[in-house]
């Protein structure tokens, strides 16, 4: 039986997630979380497989990753995001996430995606690991994003969404100054000197929505 807890601050998309689960005997939702602080406190209650959105208030991505696994390195968790971005599911995979999967997936990919991650498997959505073969192999040199830390990653896949300092600093429950101190490093080992230069960036290199 693979024990589930969903991790999602969308209740429509935890309630559509239980439809799906009832239809299948093997699987049992034991519990959701709406936010990473939810999440770390289940740690210490009954063993459970993580189902784990990338953007929830609070403790969230990558950092949300690493303390999960630093309670339980043996925990599988599937992280299920709304980003179709093979250098981010790289950079989830690589925090200690074991699959990747985006929320347009197919039911059947998604169940696919839990059968192998909870027996301890790697699973990486189809379209997300051709992508990333791609990038490794076609693509001779790396695009100055892809130098970046998982951090630095995400405060620039916040920036060019439009979130202020003020807001990334809030959801990472981390400073201002610490946001500004990332923001400022990505823009310098990506040799841009402005927002705008920043956007234009990101539309070149296909990184908005």
């Amino acid at each position: 039986m693979i024990r589930l807890l969903i991790a999602d601050d969308h209740a429509i998309m935890r309630s559509g997630l239980r439809q799906i689960f009832a239809l299948m005997p093997e699987i049992d939702v034991v519990g959701e979380a709406v936010n990473g602080a939810e999440v770390l406190q289940r740690l210490r209650q009954d063993p459970f497989d993580l189902l784990l959105d990338l953007n929830m208030p609070g403790i969230s991505g990558v950092d949300l990753i690493g303390r999960v696994k630093a309670h339980r390195p043996d925990l599988p968790i599937l992280v299920l995001s709304m980003h179709n971005d093979p250098h981010l599911a790289a950079q989830v995979l690589k925090a200690g996430a074991d699959g990747y999967i985006t929320k347009d997936c197919e039911p059947a990919v998604l169940l696919a995606a839990i059968r192998k991650v909870a027996a301890h498997g790697k699973y990486v959505a189809p379209d997300i690991a051709e992508k990333m073969v791609l990038d490794a192999t076609v693509l001779s040199d790396r695009a100055p994003h892809q130098l970046l830390s998982v951090r630095e990653f995400e405060v620039l896949r916040l920036l060019i969404a439009g979130q202020s300092v003020n807001a990334i600093a809030a959801q990472f429950s981390i400073s201002n100054k610490t946001v500004s101190t990332h923001k400022l490093r990505l823009m310098e080992k990506m040799n841009l000197a402005s927002m705008a230069d920043l956007m234009r960036y990101a539309m070149q290199h296909k990184l908005l929505g």
